[in-house]
């Protein structure tokens, strides 16, 4: 087996022990791709790279915190978790649970999940409760409960979530030979996942393995964006669900990331979201979901603003973490693409949908 899962490879690194109960789905080592268009589109010699977190196992980042949630929660004794959901955090969890053995339980926004990721979460068996409401009241609901009943809370505010999340930054190290990008481009919803980079590059920093920091680049959709707008959106709105978050629970501990790295939090339109996403997919080949497609966006828009002139005149690398796989909402992708167009089972009618002409065959 060439990948053991996140625990076993950086055992070293995390809260565990030899007798730690282990749950993995073999998440990790996900693909660090060259990205050559957004590499001539920065203006000076940066060379950009797209981390596709969508090859995990239940295709999103998810999968490297739950296998440090799940894992500690079993240690502990757990016969439940519970948690609330855009999407990504409860299709990784009831894969996880299942896996465990253990009852999931799923709060999340009535009509704002993504159909791929609400598929997941049945399929793995998880009780799932939509509730009239945002994130936000999921959110506070899931903490009461688990506050008063034997539930474990796996959402990002589970520290061991942030521990295994933070395997990102030393796999990118290690992509890279044992070097840290300059920038960092990451959406941002519920702000652990830049939390949990920014730990990860900071130990390695420490250990010696790398000597220096990225800056850390946030983004967050416009209407969905807390941090950068200084206070909490009470109905916030995006075509990106995964990131429709209104009170970021890592808040502080990602304005520490910010501010420690010198980097920035911005924001991003829809229309701008939808852009990258599309770019993506049609000039890179790699299908992400709307919301991983923020980081590309927030890229796009500096560079587009002469950003890295000012910044990174001599070039160097950047690095936009893409979270979940483009299948996680396939209605968004059909609504954005070229509808399939329909013709008789004949080859000049193919051909002229093609935009091509019969040809005759010659003769001789």
């Amino acid at each position: 087996m060439n990948n053991p899962g996140l625990i076993e490879k950086y055992r070293k690194y995390l809260p565990v022990s030899a007798k730690t109960p282990v749950v993995t789905l073999n998440e990790g080592e996900t693909p660090l791709v060259h990205a050559p268009s957004l590499t001539r589109l920065a203006g000076v010699p940066l060379k950009v790279y797209l981390k596709f977190e969508g090859a995990n196992p239940t295709g999103s980042f998810k999968d490297r915190g739950m296998t440090m949630a799940i894992t500690k929660a079993k240690e502990a004794g757990a016969k439940a978790v519970i948690c609330a959901s855009t999407g990504n955090t409860s299709a990784s969890a009831a894969a996880y649970a299942a896996r465990a053995g253990m009852a999931c339980y799923v709060i999340l926004p009535k009509g704002a999940i993504a159909l791929g990721k609400l598929a997941q979460a049945m399929m793995h068996g998880a009780k799932v409760i939509a509730i009239d409401g945002n994130f936000d009241h999921a959110l506070e609901i899931v903490k009461e409960i688990s506050g008063k009943y034997d539930i474990t809370l796996v959402n990002s505010i589970n520290p061991y979530r942030i521990e295994g999340q933070k395997t990102g930054a030393f796999e990118i190290v290690e992509q890279l030979n044992n070097q840290a990008p300059d920038f960092h481009f990451i959406p941002v919803g519920n702000a652990g996942n830049i939390t949990a980079y920014w730990k990860g590059y900071k130990e390695y920093k420490q250990l010696g393995i790398i000597s220096k920091l990225p800056k850390m680049m946030g983004w967050q959709a416009a209407l969905s964006a807390p941090i950068v707008k200084g206070h909490p959106i009470e109905n916030p709105k995006t075509l990106a669900t995964a990131i429709k978050i209104g009170n970021p629970a890592s808040w502080k501990m990602a304005v520490a990331a910010r501010d420690e790295s010198f980097g920035l939090i911005g924001s991003v339109t829809d229309d701008q979201i939808v852009s990258a996403y599309c770019h993506l997919g049609k000039i890179e080949g790699v299908f992400c979901e709307p919301a991983s497609a923020a980081s590309v966006a927030g890229f796009i828009k500096l560079a587009k603003a002469g950003y890295f002139k000012k910044t990174a005149p001599k070039g160097g690398t950047a690095v936009c973490i893409l979270t979940g796989h483009g299948l996680k909402d396939p209605d968004r992708a059909v609504a954005v693409s070229l509808k399939p167009v329909t013709c008789k089972a004949e080859m000049n009618a193919v051909l002229k949908v093609m935009g091509l002409k019969a040809r005759l065959k010659k003769k001789g």
